[in-house]
C-alpha cells in the first residue's frame, strides 16, 4: 500500500481563479493500493479542489491546452506527463497562459528595437 503523499500545488496565470483565487495549496493525498500518478491527481483535484468551470482547466483526463504544468520546476512533458508517479513533497505548478482561456494576451519578442536588445511586447 502506498503511504500518504504531501504535495504543494501552485496555480497561477489566471488558473487560481478556478480554485477560489487561492494560488498555493498544501495537500495530503490518502493511502491507496497503487502509487499516485498525475492522472489520478487530476481526478482528485477535479473532485476535491476545482470550484468552478472545470472545462477551463481540464479536457478529458488531462489539462486543457493553454495550461503549463511543472513538476518540481520541470516541464511535465519531460517527466512523463500523466504517468509520472508522485513523490512525497513534490511541487506541482499549473500556469494558465493560453489565449483561448483569455488569461493573458499574446507576448511577442521583438528584435527591432533601436538598441538591438530584444524586448517583450504584450498586445
Amino acid at each position: 500500500m502506498a503511504a500518504p503523499i504531501g504535495l504543494h500545488l501552485e496555480f497561477g496565470g489566471g488558473a487560481e481563479l478556478l480554485f477560489d483565487g487561492v494560488k498555493n495549496h498544501h495537500i495530503t493525498l490518502p493511502d491507496r493500493s497503487d502509487p499516485w500518478d498525475m492522472k489520478q491527481l487530476l481526478v482528485w483535484i477535479r473532485g476535491n479542489m476545482l470550484k468552478e468551470r472545470p472545462e477551463l482547466f481540464l479536457q478529458g483526463d488531462t489539462v486543457r491546452p493553454g495550461i503549463l504544468v511543472l513538476i518540481n520546476e520541470a516541464d511535465w512533458e519531460l517527466m512523463g506527463e500523466l504517468e509520472y508517479q508522485l513523490q512525497d513533497k513534490d511541487n506541482v505548478a499549473s500556469q494558465g497562459y493560453g489565449q483561448e482561456q483569455g488569461l493573458i494576451k499574446r507576448v511577442t519578442l521583438s528584435s527591432q528595437c533601436p538598441d538591438g536588445i530584444p524586448r517583450e511586447i504584450v498586445d
